[in-house]
């Protein structure tokens, strides 16, 4: 039943893996079990639910020859560099051969490290259950991310600004390589290990690119195109990171590190939630020019990878990073066409036209930005008014109307492309403070909706409607550390 976990990074990367073990938790409780997970990932999820399986999940009981470390990586951290961040409170236990090919397993609130930098390395309750639930609600949208396997409660209490219950989240991902990972290689002066690292990404994610020509430039040039897809996908569920800081943006193009995130509500693009960015910095319509900053860090961190002359490496750097803003335009062009209902025989720039125009629409009025595009299936059935009843400048709202009508919407591809359930802000924030005292029910009630967010069902309406105004005036996210 004990899966076996392989220890590639450890092996290929000794210099940026510290071996470790995790702390004992006082007496583990399995909070969550992600039971479709595990199943497409090969596991036994009654064997995972049992006292070995929870062993496992907290790092206690591992296979044979397993070989857990902390990983080190550096992080430019709101524009700042740190060149020694690493796992402060995590621990890779290795990597699972699965279905869907391999797959990192990896705790959260494991206890400290040597890279825990003054904190205790441990998390609670609240915020894993929370990474969990937004990890899910991606997956069930389709946007590319790390989830959650497992939360296991620890039966410790952790000082946060009052006591807290502890817990361990398990996380999957194709891997948690990090552009803040290629930083810290560049950034000891070590061109072997650089070399290495970007040998071990090659295989581990684009196996293809390494019989290009330029195989590391091919790197660079794929984290892009991966990255400005992932993050045009963000702006079309109304989704805003937090905190992109270049540790928290990996090389598979997978979200990662659910922290002080947020979803829109009303719309504005200069939406911010995360109670450490003060300056905006994060704010849900910077987030494509971060991606790019945060990339521009990735190629200087392979200009020695990228060609023997310094020149020739940033000229070659700074043509691939050109690329960025046209891979984005034509991933964020591919979403809005779905979410608008229109198909492939729509002109991309009447796509665009729309789409902008359809913005500004809910931006002067602060339209909720999940209802709003969802009320646009009826509209295209002939019943604009849910969508009317949202906006402000109604004539402008009924001429941009007649020109989407007519480039023949879908209203199934509607439906089946804006979600009708996400997890809102005020009702992530009830579930989870209930399941801190210790009541799971509407945790799983809101998990299960999410998981199924495109398709309407009786008697969950409360879970498709905004949250107070005084609520969302109030509502601020937190890393949870």
């Amino acid at each position: 039943m004990q899966p076996h976990l392989s220890h590639l990074f450890a092996d290929d990367l000794g210099a940026m893996a510290l071996p470790w073990t995790a702390e004992e938790p006082t007496a583990p409780r399995l909070l969550v079990l992600n039971t479709s997970l595990a199943a497409d990932l090969g596991l036994h999820a009654e064997w995972l639910a049992g006292p070995d399986g929870v062993a496992l999940l907290t790092g206690q009981r591992l296979p044979d020859g397993a070989a857990p470390v902390a990983q080190a990586y550096s992080g430019h951290q709101f524009g700042g560099f740190s060149p020694r961040l690493g796992d402060g409170r995590a621990l890779l236990l290795g990597e699972l051969s699965t279905p869907l090919g391999l797959r990192d397993l990896h705790l959260k609130g494991s206890g400290r490290t040597p890279f825990s930098r003054g904190g205790d390395g441990r998390a609670v309750v609240g915020p894993m259950l929370r990474e969990l639930l937004i990890g899910e609600a991606m997956h069930a949208q389709g946007i590319a991310t790390t989830r959650a396997l497992a939360v296991v409660a620890t039966g410790t209490v952790v000082q946060r600004e009052q006591p807290m219950p502890g817990a361990v989240l398990a996380r999957i991902a194709a891997s948690h390589l990090r552009v803040g990972s290629f930083q810290f290689a560049r950034a000891t002066g070590d061109g072997d290990l650089l070399r290495a690292l970007a040998d071990h990404a090659l295989e581990r994610h684009y196996p293809a690119l390494a019989e290009s020509a330029q195989p590391y430039l091919a790197l660079y040039r794929q984290v892009i195109a991966a990255q400005a897809g992932l993050i045009a996908a963000w702006m079309g569920a109304g989704f805003i990171h937090g905190v992109m800081n270049t540790d928290n943006m990996t090389i598979s193009g997978e979200s990662i590190d659910y922290g002080p995130c947020a979803y829109l509500e009303g719309y504005r693009p200069d939406a911010v939630f995360s109670s450490i960015d003060d300056a905006g910095r994060y704010a849900y319509g910077n987030q494509p020019a971060v991606g790019q900053w945060n990339l521009a860090r990735f190629g200087e961190a392979l200009l020695p990878l990228l060609a023997d002359d310094e020149t020739a490496a940033i000229e070659a750097a700074t043509d691939a990073l050109a690329g960025f803003s046209t891979h984005y335009r034509n991933a964020w062009v591919g979403v809005m066409r779905a979410k608008l209902g229109l198909d492939a025989t729509a002109p991309t720039d009447v796509v665009a036209a729309l789409a902008e125009e359809h913005l500004a629409l809910l931006a002067s009025a602060g339209a909720d930005w999940t209802q709003s595009w969802r009320s646009l299936a009826a509209a295209a059935r002939g019943d604009a008014e849910p969508w009317r009843g949202r906006l402000l400048d109604l004539a402008q709202a009924d001429s941009w109307l007649e020109r989407w009508r007519a480039a023949s919407p879908d209203p199934e591809l509607i439906e089946a492309t804006n979600p009708l359930y996400v997890p809102r802000n005020h009702l992530a924030d009830a579930a989870l403070r209930a399941a801190e005292a210790g009541d799971l029910a509407p945790f799983e009630r809101l998990l299960a909706a999410v998981r199924e967010p495109f398709t309407e069902r009786p008697g969950l309406a409360d879970l498709s409607e905004p949250g107070s105004a005084e609520f969302a005036a109030g509502f601020r996210t937190f890393c949870g550390t």
